[in-house]
């Protein structure tokens, strides 16, 4: 089982619709490299749902119903398993050295990326754990 991240402006389709209609197809990709990434996916495959635009944030996990048609453009079927606890922010994911060289940091245009697994489990962790983002820490008397 791969994992992957799929970006969508939430204006157009959110997680929350996700949710609601228990299913999508997902399709409109044109950029060629996402376009191969998108024809990689199988059955069962799980996806991080990212949220592009104002927000810029991991909200939830899909898992793939049905893989890509291989003919045309490819389009997949998704459907909700989960949202997370927190979102995890672009700022949180760029400050972590682990993400460093992934493709959400080093390619942000790109719609369809893979996600290696030890990158799957650290934002899983944040968005269990999120860290304090702008927030002064404060000092105890020691």
């Amino acid at each position: 089982m791969a994992r992957w991240l799929f970006k969508e402006e939430p204006e157009e389709y959110s997680f929350s619709d996700l949710q609601r209609d228990g299913e999508t197809t997902w399709e409109g990709v044109k950029n060629a490299l996402a376009l191969k990434h998108l024809r990689a996916v199988q059955a069962d495959d799980e996806v991080f749902f990212y949220h592009t635009g104002k927000e810029k944030a991991v909200v939830g996990v899909m898992q793939v119903a049905s893989a890509a048609e291989k003919d045309g453009l490819p389009v997949v079927m998704v459907t909700p398993v989960r949202k997370l606890a927190y979102p995890v922010t672009l700022a949180a994911i760029k400050a972590d050295e682990l993400f460093a060289e992934w493709e959400l940091v080093r390619m942000s245009r790109l719609s369809v990326m893979p996600v290696p697994a030890p990158l799957w489990k650290r934002v899983e962790q944040l968005a269990k754990n999120p860290p304090e983002q702008g927030k002064a820490k404060k000092k105890t008397a020691g």
